[in-house]
């Protein structure tokens, strides 16, 4: 299997980009989803969290209160060393099975923390979508509602743009609208077509 990890700060336009190839007729596999999965209600690992932070950690439905979570999480170290023991080794075999299900020339497997957490390990490539922060600030802002402070404080604690660079293979950069943006993934299917092809013969 032919594995592309694809990474980018926050608003960058990862979605934008594994959209584009997932219309192509690539499989996508998502770090985000897989991390929500595994703390569906009826999970064993939601129940841990509800023991460990109490029932207020829970909505009405009972499904998991992520912002009661991470405002929790984001003042206690310990408790984020804590849910990150729990959860990644779940989410890592998540992604396992989800990689191992696609049936594409090659996957995408979609990352925001691919380079910060080893992620990268499993992939062949590694594809970074660039954009400047101020565009970042903005699209961020504008698609999640959120406060421009705060997403500055989490571009902060990302990764740096320089770093990313340097880690990437393949740089897609998202600085001139939507269809330079897919001319760019489309250039760069090509190429993973043919190395996933190579690939195949090569084992």
């Amino acid at each position: 299997m032919f594995i592309v990890g694809l990474t980018g700060g926050i608003g960058s336009g990862k979605t934008a980009v594994s959209d584009h190839l997932q219309s192509l007729g690539i499989d996508i596999v998502d770090a985000d989803i897989a991390s929500r999965t595994v703390v569906e209600p009826g999970q064993p690992a939601l129940v841990k969290i509800a023991e460990h932070f109490g029932d207020d950690i829970l909505l009405a439905d009972q499904s998991l209160d992520r912002a009661a979570l991470r405002q929790k999480i984001f003042s206690n170290p310990d408790d984020k060393q804590w849910l990150e023991s729990l959860l990644h080794p779940l989410i890592a075999e998540e992604i396992s099975y989800q990689l191992a299900k696609t049936q594409s020339p090659y996957a995408i497997f979609v990352s925001p923390l691919l380079l910060e957490i080893g992620q990268s390990a499993i992939c062949d490539r590694i594809l970074v979508v660039d954009a400047p922060e101020e565009v970042q600030i903005a699209r961020t802002t504008q698609r999640d509602n959120n406060d421009p402070e705060q997403v500055k404080r989490i571009i902060a604690s990302q990764m740096s743009r320089q770093q990313r660079l340097e880690k990437a293979d393949d740089i897609i950069e998202n600085n001139q609208g939507l269809n330079h943006l897919q001319q760019q993934a489309n250039t760069l299917h090509q190429h993973y077509l043919t190395l996933a092809e190579t690939k195949k013969h090569d084992q």
